[in-house]
């Protein structure tokens, strides 16, 4: 199948086998492998929970990583980019700027309250080099993070991402990070009260990327209690946990934490541009203030990109994207575990989600491969999970219709079912 453009010259024309020859000349033989494993289908076009391929089919789109949780093109925050990239969509830096300053105040209106102070950046990644220079700035020379947890593959970033297949390509990484057990408490207080006062703690509320896993209840504001107790310092990541993912506007919220620093990103692009954030209190920042030049980044608050934070604040704010995101994920997450407990029973270690973060956990990692394209088969994208590969995720937006929910759920059906087809042809001993 072959798309036309229009353009000044000749049309161009796309073609699979083409577009896929360029992955493979010019980005990733190994992305081009997975591609082949999907149809080497293009996506071309994407509105609300649906994308289109070039060959007119369409999908469900449940993955993202959590991007879009008002879905794609959302009309108010096209409306907000639109407008600024008629009038000044990249600034010089030099002078005063207004969007920058207007997406901040917008952004600190919906964070727990003493998170005030803002630098944006383009990537999760970015957002967590930006808040562990915090902690470094402020004295705090040790940092702990969890295992399972993923922060984002850029050095700093990648320290704290306790991956060892990410991390071996390129040690030595920075020092003086160590990873504990996530949920664990105790482990925590016990190396907190090893260094006090030195201690900063990097963890997200739930582990997405590590396979969906919900720490006990209780355990996140007994974090915060420790590193107060032990004058240490608190980032929160929530690159993919917030901005109404969880059914709350951050997962802070679900216990009452107020870290030092907050992370965002993924959605705060309003699933048009790419933008994260760290937002910190007025202490934590204290060394960016003293210094507006001690961390910068070219594209830090240009006008277009908080154009799409103001839009993704007013969509998720006007049309209740929160309180839908918690509603549909009630309903969505026994629909989903009925199905894979029915379905492929022998099969499926655990179902479990908040809000619209839903992981299904099978018995190896290559089932969650095969369920991957058994969903993407039945007009679903889902997502596997970097660090709890036996997980397939779903992060559906928060747009869905009750029609788009049954589908989903219909989808995953007919997925799981040929699944167990798959599973009971497949020779005894492995693939």
């Amino acid at each position: 199948m072959t798309v036309l453009h229009d353009s000044p010259h000749a049309p161009v024309v796309d073609d699979e086998a083409e577009i896929l020859n360029l992955y493979r000349a010019h980005l990733s033989k190994g992305r081009a492998t997975l591609a082949e494993l999907f149809g080497s289908h293009m996506e071309v076009a994407s509105e609300g929970a649906w994308l289109t391929t070039s060959d007119g089919e369409r999908f469900l789109n449940a993955g993202g990583y959590g991007v879009f949780i008002m879905g794609a093109r959302h009309p108010i925050v096209m409306e907000e980019v639109e407008r600024q990239l008629r009038t000044h969509p990249t600034a010089t830096r030099i002078l005063l700027e207004p969007t920058v300053a207007r997406a901040a105040e917008s952004l600190v209106s919906v964070l727990p309250t003493g998170l005030d102070r803002v630098h944006f950046a383009l990537s999760g990644a970015e957002a967590v080099e930006t808040g562990l220079k915090l902690a470094r700035a402020g004295g705090f020379k040790r940092t702990v993070s969890m295992r399972g947890g993923y922060h984002g593959k850029t050095l700093g970033a990648l320290s704290a991402t306790a991956k060892e297949v990410y991390q071996a390509p390129f040690r030595p990484l920075i020092p003086d990070f160590q990873h504990l057990p996530f949920g664990d408490a105790d482990a925590l207080e016990a190396e907190l009260r090893a260094h006090p006062g030195e201690v900063c703690v990097i963890l997200e509320p739930v582990q997405g990327e590590g396979g969906v896993i919900i720490p006990p209840k209780g355990y996140l504001k007994r974090v915060e209690e420790l590193v107060r107790e032990y004058e240490g310092f608190l980032i929160l990541d929530e690159v993919q946990s917030g901005f109404g993912r969880l059914g709350e506007w951050w997962g802070a919220d679900l216990e009452g934490v107020v870290p030092d620093v907050l992370l965002a990103g993924k959605a705060l692009g309003g699933g048009v541009m790419p933008v994260s954030a760290a937002i910190a209190t007025r202490k934590a920042f204290r060394p960016f203030d003293k210094d507006p030049y001690v961390h910068t980044a070219t594209f830090s608050g240009q006008p277009v990109l908080m154009a799409a934070v103001m839009g993704a604040v007013r969509a998720v704010k006007e049309e209740r994207l929160v309180t839908r995101s918690m509603d549909l994920g009630a309903r969505l997450l026994p629909r989903i575990a009925e199905v894979a407990h029915r379905n492929i029973p022998e099969l499926v270690v655990d179902v479990r989600g908040q809000g619209l973060l839903i992981g299904v956990e099978l018995v190896e990692a290559g089932l969650a491969g095969e369920l991957l394209i058994e969903l993407f088969n039945h007009g679903v994208v889902a997502n596997h999970s970097m660090n709890g590969s036996s997980v397939v995720r779903f992060t559906p937006p928060a747009v869905l219709s009750d029609t788009d929910l049954d589908y989903l759920v219909n989808s995953f059906d007919l997925a799981t079912r040929d699944l167990i087809k798959g599973a009971a042809t497949m020779p005894e001993g492995g693939n």
